[in-house]
């Protein structure tokens, strides 16, 4: 693991991504100028799930990562794979118990606006779909995608050189890309349109644990195992560049009508790498709550969303609370920090309150 004093900056910059996230969804800057929005929501905005992932890849699967390459060396001898087993039922293993329970948890707390939007699939096929892909509300794909992303990690490192899965994660990573914000343009090749509407039968789009949520993690886990390291103004450099390309793919990509989606860029590779090593390189003091607050921003805003516009038709303030965007997105964000500053107070006191009776 990387050795560092602390992983503050890591940690601060969960909320800001969470934040991200919540603009995507309430596009902040529509009531401005379509192509800001876009730029600003659409392109920039696309760091917040992959920093998500890269912090899983860092703190999780890169410790798995170095228990795992003595266990694939005694494996390769034809000794027991106990080893393996046993280094799944580590962190790795919790991480993934606690993460399927929470997209059930999360489940359980959308079900009820499914059913009120009647949103329900009408058959097996369909909840499969939702469950293992495409989420089972909007904002859920997430979940099962970094789930699924960890599975095929673990699965390459028990079978694969650290090589062969950069090659393997790098290829599905583009094939997701072409399916993704350059698919109406790799369309028009009769074969690629039939490969690709057959994958999209199975899942709805390619960001998913198959396409994106690999490439993601695995550059986690080489920044924490690896050894390259950049100073913060190689890293503050490389960012600028990195992101002005990305934005300017991202509008090309728009213009020329070429997405399907747009949560996939090529040019988001070197701005994740960037992003993360300006903030590995960054001391600074930690918001302690960061890490969960983060999270409920993350599981709670499409609700908040809900509420507000729900508030909005109550106080007949539509025109300002939801159909001017930037208020729309300041207020759903306000409440959803709030709401999840309520959940983890309560958590809190919950662990403190078990803690005095033991």
């Amino acid at each position: 693991m990387r050795q560092r004093k602390n992983y503050a900056a890591i940690d601060n910059f969960r909320l800001v991504a969470a934040l991200l996230i919540v603009a995507i969804h309430t596009a902040p800057l529509a009531s401005f100028s379509e192509t800001a929005d876009f730029l600003v929501t659409y392109c920039f905005g696309r760091v917040g799930v992959p920093f998500f992932l890269m912090v899983s890849g860092f703190f999780v699967l890169a410790p798995y990562q170095r228990q795992m390459q003595p266990a694939r060396r005694k494996l390769s001898h034809r000794q027991s794979a106990g080893d393996a087993a046993g280094i799944f039922s580590g962190s790795i293993g919790r991480f993934l118990k606690k993460t399927t329970l929470l997209y059930v948890i999360s489940t359980l707390l959308y079900l009820p606006l499914k059913i009120y939007s009647h949103n329900i699939s009408d058959s097996v096929g369909g909840w499969l779909k939702e469950i293992f892909f495409d989420g089972t509300f909007y904002h859920l794909w997430y979940l099962p995608a970094v789930i699924l992303g960890c599975l095929l990690i673990m699965g390459l490192l028990y079978f694969c050189s650290p090589l062969a899965v950069s090659v393997i994660v790098f290829v599905l990573y583009v094939l997701g890309v072409l399916g993704d914000s350059y698919y109406n343009l790799i369309s028009q090749v009769p074969f690629l349109k039939l490969v690709y509407e057959g994958l999209f039968t199975v899942s709805s789009y390619t960001r998913n644990g198959i396409f994106f949520a690999p490439l993601f993690l695995w550059m986690g886990v080489l920044l924490a195992n690896g050894k390259v390291r950049i100073s913060k103004k190689t890293a503050g450099i490389g960012l600028f560049i990195s992101l002005a390309g990305m934005l300017a793919e991202g509008f090309m990509s728009f213009q020329f009508q070429w997405q399907k989606h747009n949560s996939m860029y090529f040019l988001l590779i070197p701005v994740m790498f960037f992003l993360f090593e300006l903030l590995l390189s960054m001391d600074c003091r930690g918001v302690e709550i960061a890490r969960d607050l983060s999270m409920y921003v993350y599981i709670l805003h499409p609700l908040c969303i809900v509420l507000v516009r729900g508030a909005a038709d109550v106080l007949k303030m539509k025109e300002s609370l939801v159909e001017q965007s930037l208020i729309h997105y300041l207020a759903v964000a306000l409440l959803s920090v709030l709401l999840s500053l309520a959940v983890v107070g309560a958590k809190m006191i919950y662990q403190r309150f078990v803690m005095e009776r033991k």
